[in-house]
């Protein structure tokens, strides 16, 4: 149980990340913990608004036309109590020819029984870039089960590019669930890093539709398990426009009892569009296993390296 509130500094503290940011008075940040907001800074062309709820926030994003931020905005979710539920549900409107890059720090380092559920719609305008660089903190437990949800909507040449980390700490339950769809000449990547142990389950789906001539996507999907963890990862790529061009690219490592299953799925349905998957699973590479302990290396360290450099 916590002695105090946490204030915006102690929370953000629990990421590894340097708090010095929210000092910074050209970066914008906004810190929330449960349903609180800790602590807000805008500059200008960026407007958020937020609603406190029961069990999380509700929030408006926004980036006004023609403005690019040129600092990471630092958007910190998080729970310092062993049980709760934290729920955000975030719309997102990143105007014509706009440009915005957020770290996202969602930390729940000592979860027993706590839920994050993320509910996101996200825009961005034509000739817009928007970047979102999520990463979890998680304890040691297991104790946590992360929904994150999103449906975006990238006009004419939008850039959209998201990555999700999770390697550090037990991962529980986690279980994604993006969908994009591309205009004309628009680009998206998505990419999911997950490290897994114990009973730890992981869930991944992932959608991408390029439905305007020229555009282009990346699913990418890099997951470990180990012990007993489990993990399902699902990734469709659909193209139906003139030159749409894609790749879906899973690779799992399986160590001890764990399990994974990869479902690529490629549709195409332009004869001048094309997309390419590649799925491997397996145990560690055993010449490259084979390598690192030649070079001094135990078994278990070289695992672990060859994790990292799969995760990395």
């Amino acid at each position: 149980m916590l002695k105090q509130k946490p204030d915006k500094f102690g929370l953000f503290d629990t990421t590894g990340f340097d708090h010095s940011v929210l000092e910074d008075p050209n970066s914008a940040h906004l810190v929330v913990h449960h349903n609180k907001v800790l602590g807000a800074h805008l500059v200008p062309g960026l407007h958020v608004d937020v609603e406190e709820m029961e069990d999380g926030i509700n929030a408006k994003l926004v980036l006004d036309e023609g403005i690019t931020i040129e600092n990471p905005v630092h958007i910190c979710f998080g729970m310092l109590p062993e049980k709760g539920i934290q729920k955000i549900v975030m719309d997102v409107d990143i105007k014509k020819d706009s440009g915005i890059m957020i770290y996202a720090h969602c930390t729940f380092p000592f979860a027993v029984d706590v839920q994050h559920i993320m509910d996101a719609k996200i825009h961005v305008g034509e000739n817009a870039k928007y970047t979102y660089f999520e990463r979890h903190i998680h304890g040691k437990q297991g104790g946590v089960k992360v929904y994150p949800k999103a449906i975006v909507h990238l006009d004419k040449r939008a850039n959209f590019k998201t990555e999700f980390e999770l390697i550090k700490g037990r991962v529980g339950l986690i279980d994604i669930d993006y969908e994009t769809i591309c205009r004309d000449e628009s680009v998206m990547e998505m990419t999911a890093r997950i490290n897994g142990s114990g009973d730890d389950i992981i869930k991944i789906k992932e959608v991408g539709s390029l439905e305007g001539e020229g555009s282009r996507g990346v699913l990418t999907s890099r997951v470990a398990v180990r012990g007993n963890a489990r993990a399902d990862v699902y990734n469709k790529l659909t193209a139906t426009a003139a030159y749409a061009r894609g790749h879906v690219d899973c690779k799992e490592i399986i160590q001890d009892n764990g399990i994974a299953t990869a479902i690529p799925i490629v549709e195409v349905r332009h004869p001048k569009a094309h997309i390419t998957h590649e799925a491997a699973i397996g145990s560690v590479d055993s010449k490259e296993l084979e390598t690192l302990m030649a070079r001094g290396l135990n078994e278990d360290e070289a695992v672990e390296l060859i994790i990292e450099g799969l995760l990395s």
